[in-house]
């Protein structure tokens, strides 16, 4: 057993475990930049492993009661058959190497979406409030039923968007749903995808046992260790980081030259650095005038009734 590929795991379930997303679309490109695995059988590995690792999180949500059901029989009605859909097209591509090609390039357009999705999860978090009791929403049966069949294809083709790109999908087309039911329906519905995705896979021998196992040995504890420490830890460096991972490994699975990858890599992170000292510079102005206002108004008060 490669104990570096399970200390990858490790890292990358913890930022599931934080996060809720980003296993595919960090866990894939690791396998194949850093440790030379084929694509394909990358995909297929991390499809394995995901399916043993998002019902930890999805039990969690479950217990919480963060979890639409009706969105999740629509999603996997059309998610399911889909991502078998998605496997029979990779086979369809031609030549091993055309395959080959044809998925790193189609990842790293995931993976570029997957990084926009989740600056807008971000966004919307902000604006949206993650407690308080959830509004009725009516589920639309057909726009859901078309998100689970997009989303199935691309999880099928390069195994990202079970998390990221489905949960942008939701939040544009359920805009009254809280993010924590958004993240929690997303999860309990990646399950049977993933699974779906994986069996189509191993079905066609691409599932290399091995490699799943090592991922495995060390991202359940990462998910477990995550999601014990995500109320404490500064979830917007995690996402600011996990953002950053995404977008330079896109760009090297589209053959963006080293330097072009390593310079747009250092804006985002200087961008990531200012926002980050805007904000806390902020703060402190911000909270003057609620903490003084009672009392200048108390003052006023005083004055008034002299």
């Amino acid at each position: 057993m490669d104990l570096t590929l399970a200390f990858a795991g490790l890292g990358v379930g913890i930022v599931v475990g934080l996060t809720g997303m980003g296993g595919g679309a960090l866990m894939t490109p690791i396998l194949v930049l850093f440790f030379g695995v084929p694509p394909v059988a990358a995909v297929s590995s991390d499809l394995a492993a995901s399916a043993v690792m998002k019902p930890f999180g999805g039990w969690v949500h479950a217990r919480r009661g963060t979890v639409n059901w009706r969105l999740v029989a629509w999603l996997c009605a059309g998610s399911i058959p889909s991502a078998f859909l998605g496997v029979l097209l990779l086979r369809l591509l031609g030549d091993d190497e055309t395959v080959q090609h044809t998925i790193k390039i189609a990842l790293g357009c995931a993976l570029l979406l997957a990084a926009g999705g989740m600056l807008l999860k971000a966004w919307v978090t902000r604006h949206q409030r993650g407690d308080g009791p959830a509004e009725p929403i009516t589920v639309r049966p057909i726009p859901t039923l078309l998100v689970g069949v997009g989303g199935g294809v691309i999880v099928g083709l390069t195994s990202v968007g079970s998390g990221s790109l489905i949960i942008v999908a939701l939040l544009a087309l359920y805009p009254k749903l809280r993010a924590n039911d958004v993240v929690g329906t997303d999860l309990i519905q990646a399950i049977p995808l993933v699974i779906s995705a994986a069996v189509g896979h191993a079905l066609f021998g691409d599932l290399h046992l091995d490699i799943a196992g090592a991922v495995l040995i060390g991202s359940i504890p990462g998910v477990l260790l995550g999601a014990r420490i995500s109320s404490r830890a500064p979830g917007g460096i995690v996402r600011a980081a996990l953002v950053i991972v995404l977008l330079a490994s896109a760009l090297k699975m589209l053959d963006v030259p080293t330097m072009a990858v390593g310079a747009i890599t250092g804006t985002a992170i200087l961008v990531a650095v200012a926002l980050a000292i805007w904000r806390r510079t902020r703060r402190p102005a911000a909270a003057v005038p609620a903490q003084t206002g009672p009392a200048e108004d108390e003052t006023r008060e005083s004055i008034n009734a002299h």
